[in-house]
C-alpha cells in the first residue's frame, strides 16, 4: 500500500469577541441558546465552527446538540452566505405558476445548487415556502426586492440588477 497524505485544514482565525459579549449577556439565563445563536449569525454572518465551540464550553452544552438546534432551525446557517440572496417563493401559487424553471434558470445562470453559494461568494440561491405575495406569483426576492410575475427569461436582468454576471 502507498502512504496516505496527511491532509490539513486550515481553518481561517475567528475574532471570538463579539460572541464572548454575546454569551456574557445571556449568562444564567434558561433557554438562552437560540436568542444567542441568533445573534451570533447577525454578527458573522453565519455560525461558523469555532462559535459553535465556544458557546458549547461557556454554556456547557454540547457541540452536537448546538449543531442539532441550527441544522433544526431553517434560520440558522452553517456555511457562509453570498452577498446577494436569492430567495424563491415555492408556495402553491408560485408552484403552479412555474418557480421550479426560475429556481433552474438562476441555478443554471448562476452555476449554483439550491441551498448553495457560488464559489465567488457572490449570490446563494434558497427556495422558501412562502413569501407571501400569492398575486405576484411566481415571485422571488433579491436582498429583500419583490420581483413578481416571473418567467424563465426575467432571470437575467434579475442578476444583471445587481451589477454581476451569471453564464
Amino acid at each position: 500500500m502507498g502512504k496516505r497524505k496527511k491532509q490539513i485544514i486550515k481553518e481561517d482565525t475567528v475574532d471570538l469577541s463579539k460572541a464572548e459579549e454575546i454569551i456574557n449577556s445571556y449568562e444564567g439565563v434558561d433557554g438562552a441558546l437560540i436568542p444567542v445563536l441568533q445573534k451570533i449569525q447577525n454578527e458573522y454572518g453565519y455560525i461558523q465552527e469555532a462559535t459553535v465551540n465556544l458557546v458549547a464550553e461557556r454554556m456547557n452544552i454540547s457541540a452536537s446538540e448546538i449543531i442539532g438546534v441550527a441544522t433544526f432551525y431553517s434560520q440558522f446557517r452553517l456555511e457562509p452566505i453570498g452577498v446577494h440572496m436569492i430567495k424563491v417563493c415555492c408556495g402553491t401559487a408560485c408552484h403552479v405558476k412555474g418557480a421550479t424553471k426560475i429556481t433552474s434558470e438562476f441555478s443554471k445562470k448562476l452555476n449554483v445548487a439550491v441551498g448553495s453559494t457560488t464559489e465567488d461568494r457572490m449570490f446563494t440561491l434558497e427556495e422558501v415556502a412562502c413569501l407571501g405575495a400569492c398575486s405576484l406569483a411566481p415571485i422571488v426576492t433579491l436582498d429583500g426586492d419583490v420581483h413578481g410575475n416571473l418567467v424563465p427569461g426575467s432571470v437575467g436582468g434579475i442578476i444583471q440588477s445587481t451589477g454581476k454576471h451569471g453564464k
